[in-house]
């Protein structure tokens, strides 16, 4: 039986979402094709319809995941407080796929890390123009600074076992921002 383009289409994203989750939940050693083609309701076969590999998956999801992944409506000072929140910490498969999965990057294709420095450079574009009036390079300074210092914050919040030190770290990284930033 033929599928169409619309199913098709919508095959893909539901391959790329529950790809994405996965990834940025358990890395990208720890998911299979298998494991995605089966939590996107899929049969295993019909993933190389879609993909070329595991690595061309995991490149296009990490563009569509980087894609989505923003300020939101430009208020940068939500954006912080709902970015460095024990909610965003604690939900890895439904957070910021630059701190689920930057870490990982550099044992992963050129494909992906060209990915992961679009996403980047989009990142701080959206952030720069989500920040009070400065000079350009002041601007662009503070908005890398602040997602560096986002990420960095998650990924270190994640890290640790004691709760009170990660919660401590989104809220000092907070702190600092409005500080620096704000």
């Amino acid at each position: 039986m033929k599928v169409s383009r619309e199913q098709m289409a919508e095959n893909r994203r539901r391959i790329l979402d529950v790809a994405s989750r996965l990834f940025k939940d358990k890395g990208f050693d720890a998911v299979s094709v298998a494991e995605v083609m089966k939590a996107a309701g899929l049969t295993h076969g019909g993933f190389y319809g879609h993909f070329t590999s595991k690595d061309d998956l995991v490149a296009q999801t990490l563009a569509q995941a980087l894609a989505a992944d923003s300020v939101g409506d430009g208020d940068f000072s939500s954006f912080v407080r709902s970015y460095l929140a024990p909610r965003h910490r604690d939900n890895p498969g439904n957070g910021c796929p630059t701190a689920g999965l930057a870490a990982a990057i550099r044992h992963q294709t050129p494909a992906a890390k060209a990915a992961m420095t679009e996403g980047l450079r989009s990142q701080i574009a959206r952030i720069e123009q989500a920040l009070p009036d400065r000079d350009s390079a002041e601007t662009r300074r503070a908005a890398i600074g602040s997602w560096a210092a986002m990420v960095g914050a998650v990924i270190l919040a994640r890290a640790v076992d004691d709760p009170r030190l990660s919660d401590e770290v989104l809220e000092q990284t907070r702190a600092w921002i409005d500080a620096h930033v704000g």
